[in-house]
């Protein structure tokens, strides 16, 4: 095994560690969504886990649920589109792990 061998494998290995502590860090991070009227506000985790919902008592309307579910799905959506965009792996494109 020559020396070139070596590098890549520590290489390699570099990379997986960092891969590692990213998705660790952004599996603590929070993401605070919001439906575009700002009546709802959704909070999440790294890891698309609900923790927290806030609904303005404005929006409350019992004629009205589909209105308000759809500011919940607003709400989500913002959040999520947050996460994906604090994401460096989503813009690091195909990495070179065959070496």
């Amino acid at each position: 095994m020559g020396s070139g061998f070596l590098k890549k494998k520590k290489d390699q290995r570099q990379i997986s560690e960092q891969l590692s502590r990213l998705t660790e860090e952004l599996k603590a991070k929070e993401y605070t969504g919001h439906a575009p009227s700002g009546l709802v506000e959704i909070v999440l985790s790294g890891e698309k886990e609900m923790k927290k919902i806030k609904i303005n008592k404005q929006c409350v309307n019992p004629d009205d649920i589909e209105g308000l579910e759809d500011l919940i799905i607003a709400a989500y959506q913002d959040a999520e589109k947050q996460m994906e965009n604090d994401n460096p792996l989503s813009k690091m494109g195909n990495l070179p792990f065959g070496f």
